[in-house]
């Protein structure tokens, strides 16, 4: 009976959700995998905008099987201008190199440009649904499930801290080629520049990517890289409530990487469990509702660098990198006529 009794209470503990005021955190060395700092890194979340780490990593894919070029043109469908974003001002027809939409959906996080890449890659959302979870499964990203290549809510579209991090390491490893689209901090497109929000891009030394997110129902998202000294650190946030409150912390961790102050005892990344038991948590009543200003002031409360008379991790001045675009129009796919796939090119190589 006591065994009975004690198995039922382990299994209630490990089905619990996490503490309200948790959040995912995951800070390890980008070369040797080793873990520094782990909070939850296991507990699945959704994802937000750094879904489009996968689409680029699917996208650099198919670039380096030479199925298509950098000069591929990417046109606007009507599928993809209905999806939510409204900074970048393109409708349908309006066509864009494969090169630019990179930025677009990187840079300016442009869900309507990651959509478009997704249908041109993936000859449809369906089908390039299908190879996100393909890919994922690859890489051993076993706390993660796609819907979309965008990363707009859907419950269905969820990872965790440690899956993002072992995504992000492969991109950083095995498309070395393609890391300038992750280190420019703004995009013009015909004319309109849209910023990052990647903040650290211009106020942290040493800062080389990724991708920012933000849902309602996620809180604000960061999977980000620094080198200093010939040793990268990599830092994953999940939750975070204020813009502020993710540059601040990421910068933190990052600092008291670089500095020695946390040494791995952790394991890799690949050792940490993900939770499947554990729903991903909606912070949709905290952050979006009447109850937002109390939630954001407890968690100014735990983190308040970068606040007035508080000191800040973000004190670099580096200038930034703006990549301009400028579009032209695909009368077909204004009319709403399919277009014809091009054939697949042999070279690849991206241009300077």
């Amino acid at each position: 009976m006591k065994r009975l009794i004690g198995s039922v209470l382990l299994g209630s503990l490990f089905a619990a959700p996490i503490a309200a005021n948790a959040t995912p955190v995951l800070v390890l060395d980008a070369d040797t995998h080793q873990v520094l700092v782990q909070e939850d890194a296991g507990v699945p979340w959704y994802p937000a905008s750094t879904t489009k780490l996968m689409t680029a990593f699917l996208t650099f894919e198919a670039l380096r099987d030479g199925e298509i070029s950098l000069s591929t043109p990417v046109t606007m469908t009507k599928k993809s201008v209905s999806e939510a974003f409204l900074e970048s001002g393109l409708s349908q027809g309006q066509a864009m190199t494969l090169e630019d939409a990179l930025y677009a959906m990187i840079v300016a996080s442009a869900n309507d440009v990651a959509m478009a890449v997704a249908e041109r890659v993936g000859h449809g959302e369906a089908p390039f649904v299908e190879k996100m979870n393909e890919a994922a499964r690859r890489l051993g990203m076993t706390g993660t499930h796609f819907s979309n290549p965008n990363g707009l809510f859907d419950k269905n579209n969820y990872t965790t801290a440690r899956d993002l991090a072992i995504l992000g390491l492969a991109i950083e490893q095995q498309f070395p080629q393609f890391q300038n689209f992750f280190q420019v901090s703004a995009v013009s497109i015909n004319g309109k520049e849209i910023p990052s929000n990647n903040l650290l891009l211009t106020r942290y030394r040493g800062t080389t990517g990724m991708k920012t997110g933000f849902l309602c129902a996620s809180g604000r998202n960061f999977v980000g890289v620094a080198r200093r000294d010939n040793r990268r650190l990599m830092v994953v946030v999940m939750g975070a409530t204020t813009e502020r409150e993710r540059n601040e912390r990421s910068a933190k961790y990052l600092d008291e990487g670089f500095e020695g102050r946390l040494p791995p005892s952790f394991g890799t990344v690949e050792s940490i469990a993900n939770r499947p038991e554990v729903k991903p948590e909606d912070m949709r009543v905290r952050l979006c509702t009447n109850q937002s200003v109390q939630y954001e002031a407890s968690r100014e409360a735990m983190y308040p660098m970068g606040l007035p008379g508080q000191p800040s991790y973000l004190n670099d001045e580096i200038p930034g990198i703006v990549h301009r675009i400028t579009t032209w129009q695909n009368e077909a796919a204004a009319a709403d006529v399919p277009l014809p796939s091009p054939r697949p090119v042999e070279n690849n190589a991206p241009r300077n």
